[in-house]
């Protein structure tokens, strides 16, 4: 079948392509999921695209939410499926913490034991894809960590793309990975970071696929006074933008900035911007947007200080990409290589490894807001749609 994509093009028919990823939706902002949504509407222009996912809505419990029917979003096909069953929370916790425990000495049964209670599950989803892998020439999977992929992509490994999404974390060390990652036709890496790191991570794996990342797009129009003048927002802003949540650093970003205004009597504000599913502190000083639209979202970047990222785990992180297509200046955690490295290739952002680097970087990006004057060269260079789709092109239709 993989031979037959150049036949299909010199023919003017398009090749058939489902993406794949665990939850997909209007509700679903940020993360492997929108990443996968973005890249399939912008592929629709050039491929017949269909998203393949389950009736998902929510992460952390898989519970159903969307109907089991196909949608169609910004003209992408949406066909959802049932999950078999809702994780269990504190199994799946209590599990997790003896995998993490004993992670040198987990077997392959143990290793897929921890994948079902991850989940999510969907015994429909997985049927779908044997009966009808002859329906598509080329499935694209969205993010190795979850059930989704670990099991669909084995059942169509001859015509499989997979979009890793990896970083260092425990899970990618369980050893159900090491015969795996050798499964796809190829890898499609965001960042040199992440290539270099599954390189490291299995090196009995012949690398093979390119680096692409994802595309950039701008509203026409972006308006700090409307964001200002929608929000009451009269004073000085950092934003933080992306899911609110402990393990995305949000806990040390909240007592660093607590810490920060104790020390100092300024009227910076900490405005955090997505769903939540951690307590935010109560303080004048943080609002709370929820999660907000796109245009939004551009006019909030265009009128903060800078924009901050205090994830560790990070594969590629659009908010910088669209931070500094504003030449807005940026601050991560160290932690990051994936991000530090962002940074460094844009000379846009600086990056903290505890509480006086944080005060120092945020205290410099102020007083120096011109740091990022070529952020927007840099995102126009590398991440562009055009770079984009016809990376994905040659890598998809090069046989």
């Amino acid at each position: 079948m993989m031979r037959n994509y150049g036949v299909y093009l010199m023919g003017n028919k398009r090749i058939k392509v489902a993406f794949v990823v665990q939850r997909s939706g209007k509700e679903v902002a940020g993360g492997s999921e929108a990443y996968c949504s973005i890249i399939a509407q912008k592929m629709v222009r050039y491929w017949d695209v269909e998203i393949l996912t389950t009736c998902a809505m929510d992460y952390v419990t898989w519970e159903n939410y969307y109907p089991e029917e196909t949608d169609i979003i910004e003209n992408v096909p949406v066909r959802r499926f049932k999950v078999d069953y809702p994780r269990d929370i504190k199994k799946f916790n209590k599990y997790s913490h003896y995998i993490t425990s004993s992670i040198n000495n987990i077997s392959l049964k143990e290793s897929e034991k921890w994948m079902r209670l991850q989940g999510p599950m969907s015994s429909d989803l997985l049927k779908y894809i044997e009966t009808n892998k002859q329906k598509y020439d080329v499935f694209i999977f969205f993010t190795y960590l979850y059930a989704t992929t670990y099991y669909g992509l084995q059942l169509v490994s001859e015509k499989s793309y997979l979009v890793p999404t990896a970083h260092d974390e425990f899970a990618i060390y369980l050893p159900i990975w090491d015969e795996w990652f050798k499964k796809p036709q190829a890898l499609i890496c965001s960042t040199e970071e992440e290539k270099l790191f599954l390189e490291k991570r299995f090196p009995a794996i012949e690398y093979k696929g390119d680096i692409i990342g994802i595309g950039v797009s701008i509203p026409e129009s972006i308006s700090e006074v409307r964001f200002r003048y929608k929000h009451d927002m009269h004073c000085p802003f950092i934003i933080y933008i992306g899911r609110i949540d402990k393990s995305k650093g949000c806990g040390e970003l909240f007592d660093f900035f607590l810490r920060y205004k104790t020390e100092t009597s300024n009227n910076l504000k900490l405005v955090l911007a997505g769903y939540s599913v951690m307590d935010i502190p109560k303080h004048d000083d943080i609002i709370k947007l929820g999660f907000i639209d796109n245009k939004t979202k551009f006019d909030a970047i265009k009128g903060c200080e800078f924009l901050v990222n205090p994830s560790s785990y990070e594969s590629l992180s659009i908010v910088l990409l669209e931070a500094w297509s504003l030449n807005k200046p940026v601050l991560v955690s160290a932690k990051c290589d994936v991000m530090v490295g962002q940074c460094r290739r844009s000379n846009g952002g600086l990056w903290y490894n505890n509480y006086d680097e944080f005060i120092a970087c945020m205290e410099y990006i102020i007083n120096n807001k011109n740091i990022a004057l070529n952020g927007k060269k840099f995102v126009e260079n590398n991440y562009n749609w055009e770079v984009i789709t016809s990376k994905y092109r040659k890598l998809i239709e090069k046989n």
